[in-house]
């Protein structure tokens, strides 16, 4: 895991270049899921990184049976039995995105080692970017923002939840107080990505609505 935490620019790296190091050699897939608790922004840099690497990005979100979505909208946290067919529908998405030659992105809160391990199984290399910031940062941007189902009640139950990437996996961790710009400067100089085989624009999961993390 690299770790990343200060909302300054990277050492020997221009953050506004959006130079990216050389694109792997061999073509397989390298999907990065943009994971942290609600309000850390995963949506406006998931989006800003799916624009900048026209990879096909998906929300977390879009995921979730409607049973899960009702809990949520009514302060209720999700439980281990609720989250892993919503983490299996994430990696199942994953493997078709590989099938077609494609590298993704998505978004999850993918708060514990565990899940993480199941999203890891995935076709392809999986890379985590873990956006952390203060409970302070995250509870005021979620009271904030429109649009989205989860309260800010829930954020407390998440950050006790929530497992930081360990040593032993795959990504990088960054400091929310950073322009978001600036993040997907950092995950594109941190990440080789292949190239894509037929240039395309990014696309979402279709016919399931987004759901903004943050706006």
């Amino acid at each position: 895991m690299d770790t990343d935490v200060s909302p300054t620019p990277d050492r020997g790296a221009s953050p506004s270049s959006g130079a990216a190091p050389a694109p792997a050699a061999d073509h397989s897939p390298v999907h990065l899921v943009i994971m942290g608790v609600a309000g850390s922004g995963k949506t406006t840099v998931a989006t800003l990184l799916a624009d900048r690497t026209h990879r096909p990005y998906a929300e977390a979100d879009e995921f979730h049976p409607q049973a899960n979505i009702d809990k949520m909208s009514a302060g209720t946290p999700l439980t281990d039995e609720d989250r892993w067919p919503w983490l299996r529908a994430m990696r199942d998405w994953l493997d078709v995105q590989a099938a077609e030659g494609d590298s993704a992105v998505v978004t999850c809160s993918a708060l514990k080692h565990s899940y993480r391990d199941l999203l890891r199984t995935a076709h392809g290399r999986v890379r985590f970017v873990h956006l952390t910031g203060s409970a302070e940062l995250l509870e005021e941007r979620m009271t904030h923002r429109s649009g989205h189902f989860m309260p800010a009640s829930l954020l407390p139950s998440q950050l006790a939840t929530l497992e930081p990437l360990a040593a032993d996996e795959d990504g990088i961790t960054l400091d929310v107080g950073a322009p978001p710009e600036e993040l997907v400067d950092r995950i594109l100089a941190s990440t080789a990505l292949p190239r894509p085989t037929i240039p395309r624009a990014p696309r979402h999961l279709a016919g399931a609505p987004t759901h903004p993390e943050e706006r």
